[in-house]
């Protein structure tokens, strides 16, 4: 790859790949080893980027795949890499920056061939892709060591022992974007896979004792949001003189340096000032404004690793309830400040920094697989829970939540579904219900239907969960929207407190819609005269009224725990009373209508009391002397409004082809062509 090829177009007719790729094998040994990797490139991180190189790259692959029984020559690319894999972290130490550019162009190819493999044969005929030989053609080395899992074990291993530097960043992004690539045989699947040769290398074999600290490293590669650093050729800097490291060593090679390649003190050889291979996709390729590329991907490996670690924590379970070992560690690492010792029966343990890990989570709630990983975490990993439960900033965390909740147009139906059920997590402890309503908003700028200058965090909450319940019933008519948006406002209601006058308006004129439309259906269904169609408007009335005895019984919940703290509800309420008229008799809300038939009896007489054109203000001061002199015991007790969000059964059924979405849609530099795609359709989501 180091000839002078500008164009993907060209890549067909270079002669060291078609040297690469053609019927001869290539001793590993072979001075053309060290020429095939020595170019400059920046890796694509567009989808349009990717494409292009995904295009040139099928053709050449599929050469290979029919001649690699006969020349091993796929198999021989991997031990140059595995070669240079064993001293990458001393050439890190040493500053070597040659050495791990050609690992890295080395890696770059086998992810590229990788890619393509995989979408056209089994994992079984990959193993042999790896295990074909020079000496013998068309055999098989099956008593040396698998080289499939040597190059996995060698990817974990790169990712976790190389620092991150600026010398190192494409190469661990590489690591982390092929080991992606390696488990794509999801993705044409439509059944959930269990098994296979690569998932037995991560969750049995040697890869299995460095899963905590794959874990470890994948997490804080996200924490650190390491920006890619500027395009590499700088590191290749020309000298003045012609006795510089760029002359002596391309004259090296021209001359006809020999088969020793492997002596990273002799024999590197890079041309960045040739226009080599991959020059195009440099800043963005051919025509794009320079660092347009970085621009659109400025976090790749940040971003790449989340993937990889959702990808991990959401394998299945081994045979015989074997526990996937990548979600342990996900579920039970601990705090660098916690001094407890760690449990012995605990597996896979490890400790990172849980504030820098929050302040991540807060800072990146713009993608899907931010909000993934923050959901996983407060519902899997008790430790991390209770700390971001603990923490005096909240709104730092809840805010990013309800403006993915605010933009429900703009996201799809599984990002929004995370957002609510971490709401619903939240919600689930009466210290952060009680917390919020501390918490005081200055200027929310993003909430564009009214001015709201100062409101309680509480109160945006349930403004946001009202508009999100409205959104729904005009537009998705989603049940399992409904129910949670509903749970998590019941989990609040007993503490609610001091709701500002607009969320209050907001909860009475949610009850004001669910009633018209509870009317619209009885008059539909009394109207119906055809048997089926009554029937379905049976069932719509059954499920609005389940909605409406909700709403009922969240306002009656924050009118018996904390009336007096809620002015502004009992006024909506007065103002609004014409509303609960019909459902006093009804027989589904009998029991709960006495107790807001109590409350707007009580108010209504002392508001008679007081005379008639009473001001607004007027009004407010009746209604909070009133609440001081309401007696508890009018009200009837209910059992406390309390939900607990439970995964489904087998999970993995929805959570494996949605973190697949997320690798398909916004895995950097990788693209897949649509058809094929086995795990999910193209317009879910």
């Amino acid at each position: 790859m180091g000839a002078n090829t500008s164009q993907v177009s060209d890549l067909s007719e270079n002669q060291s790949l078609r040297t690469l790729i053609g019927t001869e094998s290539i001793s590993d040994n072979d001075p053309f080893w060290n020429q095939l990797i020595s170019f400059t490139f920046i890796s694509p991180t567009s989808s349009c980027n990717s494409k292009l190189l995904e295009e040139a790259v099928i053709p050449l692959a599929k050469i290979l795949i029919e001649n690699n029984p006969r020349t091993g020559n796929f198999g021989a690319l991997v031990r140059i890499f595995l070669g240079r894999t064993k001293e990458l972290k001393i050439s890190t130490e040493c500053q070597d920056q040659l050495f791990i550019w050609q690992a890295h162009n080395t890696l770059f190819m086998i992810r590229c061939l990788l890619k393509v493999f995989i979408r056209e044969m089994t994992e079984e005929e990959l193993h042999l892709q790896f295990s074909y030989q020079e000496r013998v053609p068309g055999s098989c080395d099956t008593g040396s060591k698998v080289l499939l899992e040597e190059l996995m074990c060698n990817l974990v291993y790169l990712v976790v022992e190389v620092p991150l530097l600026d010398i190192t960043y494409s190469i661990l992004f590489e690591a982390v974007t092929t080991m992606l690539v390696l488990l794509s045989y999801q993705l044409f699947h439509k059944e959930i896979l269990r098994d296979g040769l690569i998932y037995q290398y991560l969750m049995k074999g040697r890869c299995l004792s460095l899963t905590s600290q794959l874990v470890k490293t994948l997490l804080y590669n996200f924490i650190r949001q390491e920006k890619c650093p500027p395009p590499a050729t700088h590191i290749f800097e020309q000298q003045s003189d012609r006795g510089g490291l760029l002359y002596g060593l391309a004259s090296g090679v021209a001359n006809g340096m020999g088969p020793g390649w492997m002596d990273r003190q002799t024999c590197w050889f890079v041309s960045p000032l040739q226009g080599g291979l991959w020059s195009v996709f440099a800043l963005g390729g051919a025509g794009s404004k320079p660092g347009l590329e970085q621009e659109q991907n400025p976090l790749p490996l940040s971003n790449q690793s989340l993937l990889l670690l959702l990808v991990l924590a959401n394998l299945t379970d081994g045979p015989n309830n074997c526990p996937n070992p990548y979600r342990q560690a996900v579920t039970c690492f601990k705090n660098t400040q916690d001094m407890s010792s760690i449990p012995t029966e605990q597996h896979h343990m490890f400790q990172i920094n849980f504030n820098r890990l929050y302040t991540a989570l807060c800072e990146q709630q713009r993608s899907d697989q931010a909000t993934l990983i923050l959901y996983t975490l407060l519902h899997q990993n008790t430790n991390m829970r209770t700390y971001m439960l603990s923490r005096t900033d909240m709104e730092n965390l809840v805010m990013p939540i309800l403006k993915i909740l605010y933009h429900v147009e703009d996201r799809n139906s599984h990002h929004v579904y995370m957002a609510l059920i971490i709401l619903l997590i939240l919600t689930e402890e009466d210290t952060f219900n009680r917390s919020i309503h501390e918490v005081v908003l200055k200027n929310i700028t993003w909430y564009s239907e009214r001015s709201l200058t100062e409101m309680s965090l509480g109160s945006l909450l349930i403004l946001v969960v009202i508009r999100t319940i409205q959104f729904n019933m005009t537009r998705t008519r989603d049940k399992y929207l409904h129910t949670n948006c509903l749970a998590a406002l019941a989990n609040m209601s007993a503490q609610f407190r001091c709701l500002h006058q607009y969320a209050a308006q907001r909860i009475i004129s949610l009850f004001a819609l669910l009633s018209k439309k509870h009317n619209k259906i009885l008059e539909h269904a009394t109207q119906s005269l055809r048997g089926l169609r009554r029937a379905d408007y049976a069932q719509d009335l059954n499920v609005i009224e389940e909605v409406i005895r909700m709403m009922l019984e969240i306002i009656n919940s924050c009118l018996s725990n904390s009336l007096h703290h809620n002015p502004n509800l009992v006024y909506a309420l007065l103002y609004k009373r014409e509303l609960f008229e019909q459902f006093r008799t009804h027989p589904s809300f009998q029991d709960i209508m006495q107790n807001l038939d109590t409350v707007i009896g009580f108010f209504s007489q002392r508001l008679e009391a007081a005379g008639t054109d009473l001001s607004v203000e007027r009004v407010q001061e009746v209604i909070m002397k009133g609440a001081q002199a309401l007696p508890k015991d009018r009200l009837k007790k209910f059992p406390e409004l309390k939900f607990r969000y439970v995964e489904e059964d087998q999970p993995e059924d929805f959570f494996i082809p949605y973190v697949w979405s997320l690798v398909f849609n916004s895995g950097v530099g990788l693209n897949w062509s649509p058809t094929g795609i086995e795990l999910f359709s193209m317009d879910s989501g």
